[in-house]
């Protein structure tokens, strides 16, 4: 009875919309925490432990740090892929009309802060960080918002939501054509082949998942060899996996019937045959109810949440807070660029939007000052630029000095972001019946 119990406790724990942005935070804390004690050293040496995947004459050697940046934040790449794929297929993103309101909300606030930070390091070598502060983390936004409850209108969840989607598809799109230093055309040619491969298995519908991961790997594999970031082969393979199921309900229904009735025979007879059949039927019954997109989504959820992302924050977030450090980040303009960027060009590029869609596109909308002080705390909690700003800091940078000025307005901005944001929302959310039902952009 006990390891159920324990089961349950962590399920309710991992279905609990606050535990991811929960483990994040204390991810990074135990990073900054190590970093700045005496286990400082010990910290770095097991950053830098080297190790090798592949084979004697052909191989790829790296650090645990690169392992974890460039191999498992592929899984989280292929989570993001497949989300915008849904949000594109069923989602806001699945018509002009419902598409529009975040889309342009979410280019704007990627592109303000871009300005910003472009404006304060043009002609300087800290030019290629532009990109820092346009993401948004959706673990953390949606995190905060869950602690305020059911006082936020259902509107502000799908809102904020899709804006992070779309704010990853830029961030995807940026890392694909600005950061690729150089392209092997023979890997490049394989990764091709590894393409054409899933595009046949998705025209066919095979619906199992295992081939779509064995070419990803591939695919993976030859990205990385060929100089454009390996990442991207997560949003690719993503992008190939069917998003319909195979079967049709009744098809569906007929099988659940028959492995249930299978099962319970074998309850009573205990024949070995009639198990192997019921096993068949319910297995098959469950791989075929969902689109291999959907199972795969619900397979990664887990693992990238409560795995992959605090281990990146672990392995990245670890600044060492020495005086002389802190007095340069202060004084650099590359900190100062991630700050005013994601503090004033989020917010400024969300409500600017806003505004002009409300005031031109979508006139017959209500408008009311409980709103607009939703607005400003969403507007706060995009701000929040955690795991893809530390991402595009280490794509950036290869000077350590440099990524450790960029991390550190991170950090900072983005605690303060999402303190006010949980204050404005609270607050904004007094009444909440004067804040409107209908969702924006609708």
């Amino acid at each position: 009875m006990i390891p159920g119990k324990k089961n349950n406790l962590f399920e309710k724990i991992i279905a609990k919309d606050a535990s991811a942005g929960i483990v994040l935070i204390i991810s990074a804390a135990a990073a900054l925490m190590i970093a700045n004690s005496s286990l400082h050293d010990q910290y770095y040496k097991f950053m830098n432990l080297e190790f090798t995947f592949g084979f004697p004459e052909m191989n790829i050697s790296k650090s645990l740090h690169h392992w974890v940046n460039d191999g498992l934040m592929a899984l989280f790449f292929l989570l993001v892929g497949l989300e915008i794929k849904s949000e594109l297929k069923f989602g806001r993103l699945n018509s002009f009309r419902s598409a529009l309101f975040p889309v342009v909300a979410a280019t704007f606030g990627a592109t303000f802060p871009a300005i910003i930070y472009w404006f304060l390091n043009k002609g300087t070598p800290y030019i290629h960080g532009w990109a820092i502060p346009m993401a948004t983390d959706i673990a953390f936004v949606i995190g905060i918002i869950s602690l305020l409850g059911s006082r936020v209108p259902s509107w502000v969840k799908v809102f904020i939501t899709t804006i992070a989607v779309v704010d990853d598809l830029i961030a995807v799109l940026i890392i694909a054509l600005f950061y690729t230093d150089h392209i092997s055309l023979g890997a490049f040619g394989i990764a091709g082949i590894c393409l054409v491969l899933l595009l046949v298995l998705n025209y066919y519908n095979v619906s199992r998942l295992t081939p779509y991961l064995a070419i990803g790997f591939v695919l993976w594999w030859a990205i990385l060899a060929s100089g454009v970031h390996s990442t991207i082969a997560g949003v690719i393979l993503a992008f190939t996996l069917p998003l319909h199921r195979e079967w049709r309900l009744e098809r569906i229904k007929a099988f659940a019937r028959k492995g249930l009735q299978l099962f319970e025979k074998a309850h009573d007879v205990t024949f070995d045959l009639t198990s192997a059949q019921a096993h068949f039927y319910l297995e098959n019954t469950q791989r075929n109810m969902e689109s291999p997109l959907k199972r795969l989504m619900r397979k990664l959820h887990v693992p990238v949440y409560f795995f992959i992302m605090p281990l990146f924050a672990f392995v990245n977030a670890g600044i060492t807070f020495e005086s002389g450090v802190l007095e340069h980040a202060i004084s650099s303009t590359i900190t100062w660029g991630v700050i005013l960027g994601l503090f004033l060009g989020k917010q400024i590029g969300i409500l600017f939007a806003t505004w002009i869609l409300l005031k031109f596109v979508f006139k017959k909308m209500p408008q009311n000052k409980e709103t607009w002080n939703v607005l400003v705390g969403i507007a706060l909690l995009c701000g929040i630029g955690f795991t893809m700003s530390l991402f595009i800091t280490n794509l950036s940078f290869v000077e350590e000095e440099y990524r450790e000025f960029a991390k550190m307005g991170i950090l900072a901005v983005s605690l303060v972001n999402g303190v006010l944001g949980y204050v404005v929302l609270r607050r904004g959310t007094v009444t909440p019946q004067k804040i409107i039902d209908d969702e924006i952009g609708t």
